[in-house]
C-alpha cells in the first residue's frame, strides 16, 4: 500500500464520484493523476444511516460500493484513509443486537453505556446536563425495548440509527482490536471520528475530558500501534485540543483555517489569520470544506465571539437568501439540519451549511485565493471532493432526505466531472495542488509575515535551494506565486 506523503489528499465518498469505488478509481486516474496523491474514502462499510457513519460491520466494503479488491488496488495507486467510529455503532449492528435479544445474559451488555448506572445516585441534575456538550435536544439518551419487553436508557450522542460504547468495556477493546486491525491492513491512515466524546465523566461536558482522553487514546491506539498505521483524531473544538494531539506526534486537522480565512477576505482583515498561521501545528491536514459543513467553533480562541458571530451570519444570510429562491416544494424542507450545539447550557452556531464555493458568494478569484493560501499552509492539504469541482450548492440534493448536510453532497457524474473541470480558475487551482505536489520546497521550514501591501500575507516555504512564495492580497483577492527553477513551469501555469 502506498505510504502517507506531504501531497494532497482528496476526500469523498465512495460513490460520490462516478457511483462506486471503480467508477472513482477511473475518475482519479483520467482527470486528477497529477492533482490528488491521497483519498480518504468516508465510510464504505454496510450502514443503517447517516451516510455511512452508522456502521454495521466493519468485515465487509458495502456491496453497492465494490469489494476490498477496489479499496487495495486503489490503496496502491493511492495513500488512503478510512474512518473508525470510536464512539458509536448502528443499532443494527450484530453486537447490539445480541444485546437486544439476550439483555443482561449477552457478552456485549457492558459494551453499551447504561444512562442510569453511570450516574451517581439521584443524578443528572440539571447542572449536570447543563455543563453537557451536547448534540441533540434532550440530551444523548436513549430508550430502547429489550426483546423481552423491558426497557433500557443507553447513552446516545449522535442520530436515532447510532449507539455509544464504552472504550473500558473488555467487549468495546476486543471490537477495536479485531476492526481496527483489519483496517490498518488495508490503509495507512484511520480517522477517529467523534473521538472526544468517547471521554465521559459525570458532572463534566463529557468531552476531550483529561486524563481519561489519553487512557482511550492508548486504548485505541494498540492495534495500530502493531501495524504502524497513523491516527487521524476528527474533532471540532477549539485550537488547543489539537495542539495537544499534534505534540504527540498524531496528526490532526486544521479546521479553524476556513473560518478564519473566510473572516480575513469578507471583512478585509488578516491578523487572526496571520496569527494561526504563526501558532499552527505543522502535523496536520488542513480542510477548506468538509462533508458537515464549514466548523465554527473550531476558530474559538483564535477569533472574538463577536468575530465568529459576525462571519457566520453573513454567510448564514447568503445561504438562506439562496434556500428562498428555490421552488415552493424544497422551500418546507429543512436545510439547516444540525447547525447548533449546547455548550454549558448555551446554544452556539456549530458548523456552517453550504458548499464552500457557494458560501464564498460563489467569486471565482476569492476561492482561488482561500486555495492558494490552503496549498502554502503547514500539513497535507485536504480537498472536499464537491470543492475540487467548486460546485454550488445542491438545494435539489434536500429531497434525499430529512439531513440538510446534502446541500453539500452532491454526487457527480463522470460527464459533469469532465465538464466542470474545464472552468479556467479551476484548471488555476489544479496548477496550484500540482505546484504542492511537486516542489521540494514544502518539505523544508516554513515562515509567515506581512507583505508590503496593507492586507498581504507572505507565505513562503524553503527547502536547500528550493522555495515556493505565496503573495496573497487580501485587498485584491489575487496573489502571485514566486518558485525556484525547478517549479517554473507549473507555476506559469497558475
Amino acid at each position: 500500500m502506498r505510504q502517507i506523503e506531504n501531497k494532497c489528499m482528496l476526500i469523498t465518498y465512495a460513490d460520490s464520484m462516478g457511483g462506486d469505488l471503480k467508477a472513482l478509481e477511473h475518475v482519479l486516474d483520467t482527470y486528477f493523476k497529477e492533482e490528488i496523491a491521497g483519498v480518504h474514502i468516508l465510510p464504505f462499510f454496510p450502514s443503517s444511516g447517516d451516510r455511512g457513519f452508522a456502521v454495521i460491520n466493519y468485515d465487509d466494503v458495502d456491496p453497492s460500493f465494490g469489494t476490498w479488491e477496489d479499496i487495495d488496488r486503489l490503496a496502491e495507486k493511492y495513500t488512503l484513509a478510512a474512518d473508525f467510529m470510536l464512539n458509536h455503532i448502528s443499532i443494527r449492528a450484530k453486537e447490539f443486537q445480541d444485546y437486544m435479544e439476550k439483555g443482561d445474559a449477552s457478552a456485549y451488555r457492558d459494551m453499551f453505556i447504561h444512562w442510569d448506572e453511570f450516574w451517581p445516585e439521584g443524578r443528572p441534575n440539571e447542572e449536570d446536563l447543563k455543563v453537557m456538550y451536547s448534540r441533540k435536544p434532550g440530551g444523548p439518551c436513549r430508550e430502547f425495548t429489550l426483546n423481552e419487553g423491558s426497557k433500557v436508557k443507553l447513552w446516545c450522542t449522535f442520530y436515532q440509527e447510532q449507539v455509544d460504547i464504552d472504550p473500558y468495556s473488555k467487549a468495546t477493546q476486543e471490537y477495536y482490536r479485531r476492526n481496527l486491525g483489519r483496517l490498518a491492513s488495508h490503509v495507512p491512515m484511520i480517522r477517529f471520528d467523534a473521538f472526544a466524546y468517547t471521554s465521559k465523566v459525570p458532572g463534566t461536558s463529557c468531552f476531550f475530558i483529561e486524563p481519561q482522553i489519553w487512557d482511550i487514546l492508548d486504548i485505541s491506539m494498540a492495534p495500530l500501534n502493531e501495524t504502524g498505521a497513523a491516527m487521524l483524531a476528527e474533532i471540532h473544538e477549539e485550537y488547543h485540543i489539537q495542539i495537544k494531539l499534534a505534540e504527540r506526534g498524531h496528526y490532526v486537522y486544521d479546521f479553524a483555517l476556513p473560518l478564519l480565512l473566510l473572516h480575513a477576505i469578507e471583512f478585509k482583515r488578516t491578523d487572526r489569520l496571520l496569527n494561526w498561521l504563526k501558532i499552527c501545528p505543522h502535523h496536520q491536514i488542513t480542510t477548506l470544506d468538509t462533508h458537515d459543513g464549514i466548523g465554527v467553533v473550531d476558530a474559538a480562541g483564535l477569533m472574538t465571539e463577536d468575530e465568529m458571530d459576525e462571519i457566520s451570519q453573513l454567510i448564514l444570510g447568503r445561504y438562506r437568501k439562496a434556500f428562498s429562491e428555490q421552488p415552493k416544494e424544497l422551500q418546507k424542507l429543512d436545510p439547516l439540519t444540525q447547525q447548533i450545539i449546547t455548550v454549558g447550557g448555551k446554544q452556539k452556531i456549530y458548523q456552517l451549511p453550504g458548499t464552500f464555493f457557494s458560501d464564498m458568494n460563489e467569486d471565482e478569484d476569492a476561492y482561488l485565493l482561500a486555495r492558494a493560501v490552503q496549498m502554502f499552509t503547514p500539513g497535507i492539504p485536504q480537498i472536499y471532493y464537491v470543492g475540487l469541482l467548486a460546485w454550488p450548492n445542491d438545494f435539489a440534493a434536500l429531497q434525499r432526505g430529512d439531513d440538510g448536510r446534502e446541500v453539500n453532497r452532491h454526487n457527480f457524474t463522470e460527464e459533469e466531472i469532465a465538464e466542470r473541470i474545464k472552468a479556467p480558475f479551476l484548471q488555476r487551482m489544479y496548477a496550484l495542488m500540482r505546484l504542492r505536489n511537486t516542489s521540494k520546497a514544502f518539505d523544508g521550514s516554513f515562515s509567515v509575515r506581512e507583505g508590503k501591501k496593507p492586507l498581504e500575507l507572505v507565505l513562503r516555504w524553503e527547502n536547500g535551494n528550493a522555495f515556493a512564495e505565496l503573495a496573497a492580497d487580501f485587498d485584491t483577492k489575487t496573489f502571485a506565486v514566486r518558485v525556484s527553477a525547478e517549479s517554473d513551469a507549473i507555476a506559469k501555469q497558475i
